[in-house]
């Protein structure tokens, strides 16, 4: 399992053990094994390179492409972790910006890139 998810496996079952998403989550990821997961990390942080991407090209959070981007990461995400809802989503949005580990770790491709997914995750989920 890649570091990241290691590091805070404990936090995630405990904020959200009991949820839907949770128990789709574990049942999905059961035969999981390292390498799908450095697989799967690698597929989210193509799609937060490519917002970058758009957020540098001068693309705004509500542009079509960009909006196309948030149902990529929507999809993405129901595809091989747990159903989400654009609830969910927003969610995720917020977290994305909020949470400077998460901020952290999206920035690295490009300063302003968790704000600005997260101002294109909103605007999808609206």
């Amino acid at each position: 399992m890649v570091r990241f998810m290691k590091n805070y496996k404990d936090e995630v079952k405990e904020i959200w053990g009991e949820t839907p998403a949770y128990k789709e989550y574990s049942e999905k990821s059961k035969g999981y094994n390292e390498e799908k997961y450095e697989a799967l990390a690698e597929g989210m942080n193509d799609i937060f390179a490519e917002f970058a991407t758009c957020m540098k090209s001068g693309e705004k959070p509500d542009s079509k492409e960009v909006q196309k981007l948030a149902e990529k990461l929507q999809s993405y995400i129901t595809d091989n972790y747990y159903t989400c809802t654009k609830e969910i989503l927003s969610g995720l949005g917020h977290m994305y910006i909020s949470d400077e580990r998460f901020r952290n770790n999206i920035d690295k491709h490009a300063e302003g890139t968790a704000e600005f997914a997260g101002k294109a995750i909103e605007a999808y989920c609206r």
